[in-house]
């Protein structure tokens, strides 16, 4: 049910749910609806919340934040992630003219000093570099993120769809580990496995969170042939394993010695219950290479 993220990394669950689309519930995303879904996730075991800060148009991390303020004692239950360096054209900046990536040590710092407000919390247990940037400056990143550690605002720092290289640059400069890189990853997007992506968590002990784990929906349904295939090996198998489709998704994620952590992005409080049964799901090894073959459409060479 949990795992350490990297060696000197936080324990974190091996489910963690996505709030990117906290106030897009047909529910509502009240105060009240938001602490059903934390606590549906903390009965589950599911105890990390991945952010970042344009989630919402930026209005998600106080939309989560006010919910922790009417039930303090949740903050000590949980690790909090989020997620800088995108800069998006939104009423809420108007200063931003056009989309760009802020990695200035200006930037970092009022980043998490708004996070930190924004959510009600005195520290972060990870923030994570949400994208790259060409004018990343490694020398001045380096030198924000020592002194977010030092004052104790940051706790541990990671990456976010970095590629091997990219990771590798910035690890050469930062005083403490990366402890993840959070990427796109699933069936349909199996790059990571081939890039060196996962082989790079391999070796750094660090395991990578995956986003969009059902392809945005498309694994449930897509209408392309690829999306066909995986879907009917996947229901084939949740027959075997008396598992929903999604849940074989979770399990086949699971099954990789990366310790992928896959980032529910569900706004249904029985879903989140749901995919946390995958965590039981044990794919067997043949099983899991049939997902493989029915995503690129042959068997392995």
């Amino acid at each position: 049910m949990r795992v350490k993220m990297a060696a000197e990394g936080p324990e974190v669950s091996r489910l963690a749910y996505g709030v990117w689309r906290l106030l897009q519930d047909p529910d509502g995303a009240d105060a009240q609806r938001i602490l059903a879904k934390i606590q549906t996730c903390l009965d589950c075991g599911i105890t990390t919340f991945d952010h970042a800060d344009i989630y919402g148009g930026y209005r998600v991390e106080e939309a989560f934040g006010a919910a922790l303020r009417a039930s303090p004692g949740l903050r000590q239950r949980m690790e909090l992630v989020t997620k800088c360096g995108i800069m998006l054209v939104d009423p809420a900046r108007p200063q931003n003219r056009l989309k760009h990536y802020d990695y200035s040590r200006q930037h970092l710092v009022a980043s998490v000093e708004r996070s930190l407000r924004n959510l009600g919390t005195d520290y972060l247990d990870v923030l994570l570099l949400h994208r790259p940037s060409p004018l990343l400056d490694p020398q001045e990143v380096a030198e924000a993120l020592r002194a977010l550690v030092e004052q104790g605002k940051v706790r541990h720092v990671g990456v976010s769809n970095f590629t091997v290289a990219q990771v590798d640059m910035l690890a050469s400069w930062l005083p403490m580990p990366l402890v993840t890189n959070q990427v796109e990853l699933h069936p349909l997007r199996l790059e990571p496995f081939l890039d060196g992506t996962l082989d790079q968590c391999l070796r750094r002990r660090m395991s990578p969170m995956a986003w969009s784990p059902l392809a945005g929906g498309r694994l449930v349904n897509g209408q392309g042939a690829a999306e066909a295939r995986v879907r009917a090996v996947l229901v084939e198998l949740g027959r075997k394993y008396g598992a929903d489709l999604d849940q074989m998704v979770f399990a086949w994620l699971l099954r990789h010695p990366s310790r992928i952590i896959p980032v529910l992005g569900t706004n249904r409080l029985e879903r989140i219950t749901s995919a946390a049964r995958a965590l039981s799901l044990q794919m067997e090894l043949q099983d899991w290479f049939a997902v493989w073959s029915a995503a690129t459409g042959a068997e392995v060479p």
